[in-house]
């Protein structure tokens, strides 16, 4: 089991930063990758960005990249987010996830925090 907390959610006004933090517990040691996940209200939950674990390997969704910027302290065990020139359409419900093998997927993982919300106002 990997447990999941995230942190650094809140309100800002549009064109501001944001850094969100996840600290991973449990079998940590075999996570292969950890990312995040947004859902907006009223709409599906989505991918936003993974880092693997060994070779730091980044994946970006359309919409944020260039804007966001998703780091791994493998010792420390946590995976950060950091969010420049916010839009109110990244206002949403933030999700950590891990994905614990290389045979998983990115889009697929199987452990997910509580959420943190991050609201962007115009």
């Amino acid at each position: 089991q990997v447990q999941l907390v995230e942190s650094g959610g809140g309100l800002v006004q549009a064109g501001g930063s944001l850094r969100l933090s996840c600290a991973a517990s449990g079998r940590t040691a075999r996570t292969y990758a950890m990312g995040w996940f947004r859902q907006a209200q009223g709409k599906e939950r989505e991918f936003v960005a993974a880092v693997t674990t060994s070779a730091g390997s980044r994946t970006y969704a359309g919409p944020v990249k260039g804007r966001f910027t998703i780091s791994r302290d493998n010792a420390k065990n946590t995976v950060s987010l950091q969010m420049s020139s916010l839009k109110p359409e990244d206002t949403a419900l933030y999700y950590c996830t891990a994905v614990l093998y290389s045979s998983g997927s990115i889009y697929r993982p199987d452990y997910w925090g509580q959420g943190t919300q991050v609201t962007v106002s115009s």
